[in-house]
């Protein structure tokens, strides 16, 4: 009897242990896991066929298509000789213009980021400022919308629906830490025709420069991320997402030779954008004043790194009345450090100076006739 009673003291235990082990790996799978930047999320316990579902399901209704429309001459071929009695192979015909018609001119996609409808997207898709601008829902519903700024040096823009309320939004994630691997999914209007047109991928490469053209103008665009989730022309504006519907990323370019090598901009770079809009009521970027060119190995300097302040163009290598000139910065100097950054052909001093804000004091290390000088500057604002 004591024996039958000891297993049974000993089964209760071991159950008693397991039931334990089951809540303890319960309570570990299900505790939030926390990045150093301060970003708590609950893993994904799905299979990624249902998470991508469900991050769709969610962001859609936030995604727009945007339409750019404007009057365009309306251009009629004539005959100078209707009667073909003088035939001139030169001079036949003549173009005369016959009023105006409305036309569609561009279009692209964009996300809303508040429920009062404020709408981010590329600056290349509402670059013309002749056309007005048109957003379509995903229930098919327009909407006049009013650009509010144009950042050409981020390729970003920020759009006001004119009219409704209590929009669906997107949630803003964190690009800070994003993993080469991870899935990434785009959402866009493919080809401006594919509303909502949905691609999976992952997360190809991060920290790349890359020079992007709309066939009008080109931009250098640096720190931005790689995926090769599908990006095609129309989905310029739209979300890259990660898999828990927070978006990580603005779509904005792709490589023309080669396949699924698509670009976004990091949403940590949007975040100025907003920030200044909100503060200020408008687009205000740190200033310093200088042109300069980047000092590499080719360069016949003394150094092979930092910014080299030169003039451009005929333009002088300082502003008159900027910070730059106010804090004793000259033509020649090479501007090594940047607050403590290494200034170099992966660091430029455009990349490092949008990380600021107006206002704020830095030191800069200076190379000037072979000495190493610190000067320190307070940083102006410029409005975009």
């Amino acid at each position: 009897m004591d024996k039958n009673i000891n297993r049974i003291i000993i089964g209760l235990v071991l159950v008693l242990f397991l039931l334990v082990g089951v809540l303890i790996g319960y309570w570990i799978n299900s505790s939030p896991i926390v990045y150093e930047s301060g970003q708590s999320y609950i893993p994904v316990s799905v299979s990624q066929e249902e998470a991508v579902v469900s991050v769709v399901e969610s962001v859609s209704p936030a995604v727009v298509s945007i339409v750019a429309v404007k009057d365009v001459p309306i251009v009629q071929r004539r005959s100078r000789d209707p009667f073909n009695f003088y035939y001139d192979p030169f001079f036949d015909y003549f173009y005369e213009e016959r009023g105006t018609e409305r036309v569609e001119v561009g279009g692209g996609t964009g996300f809303i980021i508040s429920s009062d409808g404020l709408v981010l997207t590329n600056r290349h898709v509402v670059s013309d400022t002749d056309a007005e601008y048109t957003i379509f829902t995903n229930d098919g519903t327009s909407y006049e919308v009013e650009v509010l700024a144009r950042d050409s040096f981020q390729d970003l823009a920020m759009l006001q629906i004119k009219d409704g309320s209590n929009f669906p939004t997107v949630k803003l994630g964190y690009s800070d830490n994003l993993k080469i691997g991870q899935t990434a999914v785009a959402i866009g209007n493919s080809l401006g025709e594919f509303r909502n047109t949905v691609s999976v991928g992952v997360i190809s490469g991060l920290g790349r420069s890359i020079s992007a053209t709309d066939g009008r103008t080109s931009q250098l665009l640096e720190d931005v991320i790689q995926t090769d989730a599908a990006i095609n022309s129309g989905n310029s504006g739209g979300p890259l997402l990660n898999l828990r519907g927070e978006v990580i990323g603005i779509n904005t370019a792709m490589a023309i030779d080669a396949q699924n090598i698509g670009f976004s901009i990091p949403i940590q770079k949007a975040q100025k954008m907003i920030e200044s809009m909100e503060l200020h009521g408008e687009l205000v970027y740190p200033f310093l004043g200088v042109r300069y060119i980047m000092v590499d190995e080719s360069s016949d300097l003394d150094v092979d790194y930092g910014a080299f302040i030169i003039q451009d163009d005929f333009e002088p290598g300082i502003e008159p009345n900027s910070p730059a000139e106010k804090a004793g910065l000259k033509e020649g100097d090479i501007i090594l450090e940047f607050d403590g950054q290494v200034l170099d052909s992966t660091n430029s001093l455009a990349k490092v100076i949008v990380e600021y804000s107006p206002d704020d004091e830095v030191e800069l290390k200076v190379l000037r006739d072979g000495s190493q000088l610190i000067i320190n500057v307070k940083l102006g604002n410029k409005k975009i």
